[in-house]
């Protein structure tokens, strides 16, 4: 949308029909359905869902912030964006894959009223009966750079000349930039990706009408894989 809007200012002051073209083939693209899914599977390549059999204990259930936020009204009640990241830290835990589940403490700088989500996160999986004292959070971050180190400073606490080895948790398209990231902090990642937006089967959407129609909710989809692609140019993280 950002791209479209350049155009038409620019039309209005350069007068060149070439920008209206321009912007309308960028819509036409953008919110097409199909375009969009194509997008989220080049994100989330390669990762798949994994069973808890095919994870190897290691020495933290590391957790990244991202779901809850502060809803309208007077209330004291957080809300979900999606609470993929939260239940797999606690099936992996109850799995017996570590006896340590960690989550980062993310803080939104735009917002004061929200606790670090780590502080919410471990009163949700004590009330879910997890012991107290299995559970850890950082100190509040605001980006994937600062969790990284926020978690190598918690993991070094107990033994610093030994290499780390963690289970990452985040969502399936953040998570070749989030394995990058703590990978350069000298943690070893084992990923367990999860909140995966494409669907199982590239053909469903392929043969769905629907996909082939522009749409405000694709363009949404195709902005928000945008915003992923150019986190990954920052910080260098394709491979």
């Amino acid at each position: 949308m950002g791209i479209v809007l350049i155009l038409l200012l620019v039309f209005i002051f350069r007068k060149k029909v070439k920008f209206i073209y321009s912007a309308f083939i960028f819509l036409l693209i953008f919110s097409n359905g199909l375009f969009a899914d194509i997008l989220w599977r080049l994100l989330e390549h390669p990762w798949k869902r994994l069973d808890y059999s095919l994870v190897t204990p290691s020495d933290g259930i590391v957790v990244l912030s991202g779901g809850r936020h502060l809803p309208p009204g007077n209330s004291k009640i957080i809300e979900w964006y999606d609470p993929d990241r939260f239940l797999a830290g606690v099936d992996l835990y109850k799995a017996n894959k570590s006896n340590r589940l960690i989550f980062t403490g993310g803080v939104n700088p735009l917002t004061s009223d929200l606790p670090p989500e780590g502080d919410i996160y471990i009163k949700e999986a004590t009330s879910m009966g997890l012991p107290k004292e299995d559970l850890f959070t950082t100190s509040p971050v605001n980006n994937t750079l600062q969790e990284a180190k926020a978690i190598k400073k918690l993991l070094n606490d107990d033994s610093p000349l030994i290499q780390k080895k963690i289970i990452l948790v985040t969502s399936a398209f953040h998570m070749k930039r989030a394995k990058k990231v703590f990978e350069s902090e000298g943690i070893s990642v084992q990923p367990y990706p999860v909140d995966f937006k494409s669907n199982k089967s590239f053909f469903a959407s392929l043969w769905n009408p629907s996909s082939w129609m522009p749409s405000s909710s694709s363009l949404n989809k195709s902005s928000r894989a945008i915003r992923e692609i150019i986190g990954r140019f920052i910080y260098g993280a394709w491979r």
